[in-house]
């Protein structure tokens, strides 16, 4: 097991990366000492963890809300579901949820636990690389808005991360695809070493080749994990962390959260901000073929058929980013260093969406 410290004082925890963990009744017991469990999952997830997860734990009270799968379920109906259920079974201050489960479970157990009785505990358990990478890490929670991706949330911080890597073995092709784009992120922002380490690994990972998995992982999370500490509430350098999203939300919520996966839009929105960048002649047309060279090579699209340039820009200026200034936007002055930065003008964008979406 490989452990890395989210350092923000009072609210630090570890994250856990290993094979067999979540079949760790010992460190398990460790991690989850309330009396009161509730662990949120889903009906993909359960035949397969559900029970292993259930046997380690040690709660006198211990419950399991089972929600359908799906980007779809992000929703406030969806949330209620969970607090009705900490409601029903009496959970009190000092209980603790256990999400496990991807992203989207990730997000929904801990805007619960964030909202109930004012905030309780609770355990990342992400079981999809995207989750394992990004999403269990942060302390970000939240559910869609019809119109704009995660606009109803809250800040609050896991007491722990438990990423076991044996789940990505169960992961289809096209969901370990998915978290590579945000693999692929942190090396374009943080650290072009780790980029060109992606460019001489990639079918390593797409094997699941256990050594470059870890590593991959780790490495995603320790670059997280800096920002994080620097900027827990996102108020700057962690805006970083969102390269290729406010295309990437605004496409997913024009193709009412079914179309991509999240990170399939990822990729299309990081190929459109190293467009953006191109066109602004901040990185050359070599850095923008390495990107969508990579991108490709990890299975991922980096365009979109019949996508309106207006429709898809109105959705963008919805962006959390978006201030009174208007709308920003996370671009690329060279492989391994970005910046926040006022969009640049409509003209700009709708020409890049209208010539490299269709490519």
């Amino acid at each position: 097991m490989d452990t890395l410290n989210v350092s923000l004082g009072e609210r630090s925890y570890p994250i856990h990366i290993g094979r067999g963990l979540i079949g760790d009744a010992s460190l398990l017991k460790t991690v989850i000492t309330a009396r009161q469990v509730l662990v949120v999952t889903n009906e993909i997830v359960a035949p397969l963890y559900l029970e292993t997860v259930e046997q380690g734990l040690a709660a006198d009270q211990q419950r399991t809300l089972i929600l359908p799968d799906g980007e779809d379920q992000k929703t406030l109906a969806t949330f209620a579901r969970i607090i009705d259920e900490l409601i029903a079974q009496g959970f009190h201050r000092d209980a603790c949820l256990v999400a496990l489960g991807g992203g989207v479970i990730g997000d929904l157990g801990g805007f619960a636990a964030a909202c109930y009785q004012r905030g309780i505990d609770f355990v990342q358990v992400p079981t999809t690389l995207l989750a394992q990478v990004d999403s269990s890490v942060g302390g970000k929670t939240a559910v869609n808005h019809p119109r704009a991706k995660n606009m109803i949330g809250a800040f609050h911080q896991p007491i722990c991360v438990l990423a076991d890597t044996d789940t990505l073995a169960s992961l289809p092709p096209r969901e370990l695809s998915a978290g590579l784009a945000e693999v692929i992120k942190y090396g374009l922002i943080l650290d072009e070493g780790f980029f060109r380490w992606l460019e001489q690994h990639m079918e390593e990972l797409l094997t699941l080749d256990a050594p470059a998995l870890g590593f991959a992982i780790r490495r995603s999370c320790e670059l997280k994990a800096q920002i994080v500490a620097e900027d827990e509430r996102d108020h700057g350098r962690r805006a970083l962390l969102n390269l290729g999203h406010t295309f990437g939300h605004a496409l997913e919520a024009l193709g009412d959260y079914g179309q991509w996966l999240h990170g399939e839009a990822v990729a299309i929105g990081i190929h459109l901000a190293c467009a953006t960048s191109e066109a602004l002649g901040w990185i050359g047309a070599d850095d923008a073929s390495r990107v969508e060279s990579l991108l490709r090579r990890a299975r991922l699209p980096v365009g979109a058929e019949n996508v309106d340039a207006d429709r898809l820009l109105a959705l963008m200026s919805l962006d959390k980013k978006a201030d009174a200034g208007g709308l920003k936007l996370v671009l690329l002055e060279g492989i391994g260093k970005a910046v926040v930065v006022p969009a640049p003008e409509p003209s700009v964008l709708r020409e890049v969406i209208g010539t490299k979406l269709a490519a």
